[in-house]
């Protein structure tokens, strides 16, 4: 064990090789942010020990550092932190309804589903565009102008006979004699 922290140990690896964060970062796929958390102690951007036991692998590696030694620091610096000091509960947690909505949308066969879907919807799609080709053709034509214009018929429209003009005579009136 090392009395520097895996932390100093790397960037002292990094330096005296004079590589940049970046040349690491090409080198090894590990984000340069990463890399600079790590150099400085900071685990906060690793959501488990495993990310960090394993960034911190491939970076002794690159620097041909003696792994286990550097692993072996990592866990005793690890486990004075108090976020990776125990290891996660296996105990499961309490779920809720967006775990059993997850688990029920895993169940479904995506392969059956996905064109079921597709037919739904352009079923859904055709009997729309039916009902308004069938509104559009009943509705009135002039119903848009304005009332100067058009006067929509009542209704309850009873048959409706233009008035005659004066001294105008029906053409079907009886006979006069």
């Amino acid at each position: 064990m090392s009395s520097s922290s895996v932390g100093e140990q790397l960037r002292k690896a990094r330096e005296s090789r004079r590589f940049t964060v970046s040349q690491v970062a090409d080198a090894t796929k590990i984000k340069s942010d990463h890399i600079t958390s790590l150099e400085e102690g900071n685990f906060r951007p690793f959501s488990a020990p495993v990310y960090i036991r394993g960034h911190v692998k491939s970076l002794a590696r690159h620097y041909k550092l003696d792994v286990p030694n550097v692993l072996a620091d990592l866990d005793a610096e690890l486990a004075r932190t108090e976020e990776f000091s125990e290891p996660p509960s296996l105990i499961p947690r309490e779920k809720g309804v967006l775990d059993w909505v997850t688990l029920q949308l895993s169940k479904l066969n995506l392969r059956l589903l996905l064109p079921l879907i597709a037919l739904a919807l352009l079923v859904s799609l055709v009997v729309w565009a039916y009902t308004a080709w069938r509104r559009h053709q009943s509705a009135d034509p002039l119903s848009d102008l304005g009332p100067g214009y058009y006067k929509p018929p009542p209704e309850k429209s009873v048959v409706e006979y233009l008035p005659f003009p004066p001294g105008a005579v029906p053409t079907n009136a009886p006979a006069q004699k």
